[in-house]
């Protein structure tokens, strides 16, 4: 096993090898453009039967699971039982309780809400199958693992909790009323990403949008775009489908430019042309994107992309060839509320942005500690909102297993695929806080390798930890060399020893010739809990903490940017004072019902300060 780990590591840390693998970790559809789509919107309410003993999958011994406990089966159960006879059933989704999808189980009642386990979910729907089209089931997340069954067939699994996954369902689908079943077990392990221990909330269930698409034989199932640093807009579509290869493919962006090209024998067909006169770069001041069309083989494709360039230059971080500060800040995805069930629709996602953008001046969103929604980010796109994106290799990981590895590649290509087109994203980051270790660095390293391959358009980055000797702040790190931008969370003056004064005793001994971001710092604070003096929990700390951090940020040379702990607050286990947490992380500037705390103004000051 060790050498096969050896050779694996050795092999990823090869352009070729790595070029093989991210072919490989392509998913078998993608329907990118699904947004835009003839589709049919499978939320609203579900059924529901919970399984915490695994019985729906497994009988004791490891036997396959029992008729009667099945949930994918496709049986009217009521009218069995009305028959009578020696069968009987110890479920029945038909008649279960019903809950909202999309969402979190854990917001929906009291006796869910720190269930951790496996959940079935039914619904019933009505499809007319069509001579020379395909179906498919996109599911936008499911966490963390799912089993999909229609008409008592399994279609497909999916482990991961935040990216999207097609299934082709042609063949399953009946004239008339449908069975749609998913069985989704929230529960992590020291093989899955992210591990059991984490500081968010569970959030399992079917968290984000399921849609039935409907396609021609032959479809076009990826097609992207981006400006590339000479000038040239580069790109590729592909189709999928008997008619794929040589077929011609018309590309319209906007009004400005139009291109044809044909597919090779794969149905691929790559995209080379100048930037049209008259391109109008995004940017977060003007962020222009322009309805871009793709045409073939019957089928059309369209998509808003913005274009734009990102570059590291010395210690500055170049948009379109400027120097570029980050005014940004962390965010989880939960929405405002008293009992947020990860329901992004875009109003909840546009009330979260538009505090970053237009309350606090920003111009950058870290997206922690996984890939938001499909949602969230083309509104970045619109808003001109620049994006860190992660997928949550964080604190701790099964660092010496390569099927762990393969996982990790898996979700980043697979995050990669979704938003290689939206001009927002800037940043691709490999990890957050992970203690550094050979094993450690040649996963982290392996995934740099992976999604620069995949997307060499944009800037790969790290939430790293730092070493401090003395008031001295130094990164000792080995991937800082596989980094495009380095990024450290320092939380001094809140964790450990230091008093509030003693921030400014703190300097940084950090490379000069590459751009720094303070990707975390915060302090916890209770909403209206002031006049108290200096204490921990209050307002006026966590102000201060913010006005002697920022000035301590302020002296680093080669700082290009800051995304402080957090913008809300927001669900986390971990968190248990009675008096100031009650199950929640506090170092939201804002609360978990939109309240803005008194540092909210002073980021915002020191951010209007920048622009």
């Amino acid at each position: 096993m060790r050498h096969l780990i050896t050779a694996l590591y050795l092999c990823l840390g090869m352009l070729a090898c790595a070029a093989a693998f991210a072919q490989d970790l392509r998913p078998a559809f993608l329907l990118t453009g699904a947004a835009a789509r003839d589709s049919q919107d499978l939320s609203g309410r579900w059924t529901y039967s919970k399984d915490l003993y695994r019985t729906g999958l497994n009988d004791i011994n490891g036997w396959v699971a029992k008729s009667r406990m099945q949930r994918f089966r496709d049986v009217d159960i009521a009218a069995v039982e009305a028959k009578g006879g020696a069968d009987f059933y110890e479920f029945d989704l038909d008649r279960g309780p019903a809950i909202a999808v999309p969402g979190a189980w854990n917001a929906a009642t009291p006796e869910l809400r720190y269930y951790d386990g496996l959940i079935w979910f039914g619904r019933k729907f009505t499809a007319t199958p069509q001579a020379g089209k395909r179906a498919f089931l996109r599911f936008e997340a499911v966490n963390y693992r799912a089993y999909v069954y229609v008409n008592g067939k399994e279609v497909g699994r999916h482990e991961g909790g935040f990216t999207p996954f097609v299934l082709e369902v042609t063949e399953a689908l009946r004239a008339g009323e449908n069975r749609l079943v998913v069985g989704v077990d929230s529960s992590h392990d020291a093989q899955s990403i992210p591990t059991t221990i984490t500081d968010w909330d569970l959030y399992g269930g079917i968290t984000r949008k399921v849609s039935l698409i409907t396609t021609p034989a032959t479809f076009i199932d990826d097609a992207t775009l981006a400006l590339r640093s000479d000038g040239r807009i580069a790109g590729e579509v592909r189709l999928q489908g008997p008619q794929a290869a040589n077929q011609p493919v018309n590309v319209a962006i906007g009004t400005l430019a139009t291109v044809r090209v044909v597919t090779d024998a794969n149905g691929r067909a790559a995209l080379d042309l100048p930037a049209p006169k008259g391109l109008q770069r995004w940017s977060p001041e003007q962020p222009t994107l322009y309805d871009v069309r793709f045409t073939s083989a019957g089928d059309a494709l369209q998509d808003r992309i913005g274009f734009r360039t990102i570059a590291v230059k010395g210690n500055q971080i170049l948009l379109n060839g400027k120097p570029l500060y980050l005014r940004g800040i962390s965010l989880h995805e939960e929405e405002f509320g008293p009992n947020p069930a990860r329901h992004m629709t875009e109003q909840n996602a546009r009330a979260l942005l538009h505090e970053i953008k237009h309350g606090l001046n920003g111009n950058y969103v870290r997206l922690s500690h996984y890939p938001h929604s499909e949602t969230t980010v083309r509104l970045a796109d619109e808003m001109g909102l620049l994006v860190w994106s992660e997928i949550p290799v964080y604190w701790t990981v099964d660092w010496e297993n390569p099927a762990v590895l393969n996982k990790a590649l898996v979700m980043q290509a697979e995050t990669v695929y979704r938003d290689r087109n939206r001009a927002a994203v800037i940043l691709w980051s490999v990890g957050n806080e992970t203690p550094v270790a050979p094993a450690r660095t040649r996963f982290h390293a392996a995934m740099a390798d992976n999604v620069r391959q995949l997307d060499p358009t944009r800037l790969i980055s790290a939430a790293l930890l730092v070493e401090r000797k003395g008031d001295v702040l130094e990164i000792q790190d080995p991937l800082v060399d596989k980094l495009d931008v380095l990024a450290v969370n320092i939380y001094a003056g809140w964790y450990g020893a230091d008093t509030l004064d003693a921030i400014a005793n703190l300097t940084w001994n950090v490379p000069a010739d590459r751009p720094l971001i303070l990707s975390e710092f915060g302090a916890d604070a209770l909403a209206g809990h002031r006049n108290q003096g200096l204490k921990k929990f209050t307002e006026e700390y966590q102000a201060e903490y913010y006005r002697k951090t920022l000035a301590m940020a302020g002296r680093i040379p080669t700082l290009r940017g800051l995304s402080p702990w957090i913008l809300k607050d927001f669900r986390s286990p971990r968190r248990e004072h009675p008096v100031f947490q009650d199950g929640w992380n506090r170092k939201g500037i804002v609360s978990e019902t939109g309240v803005r705390k008194q540092a909210f103004g002073v980021l915002a000051d020191y951010y209007r300060s920048k622009q």
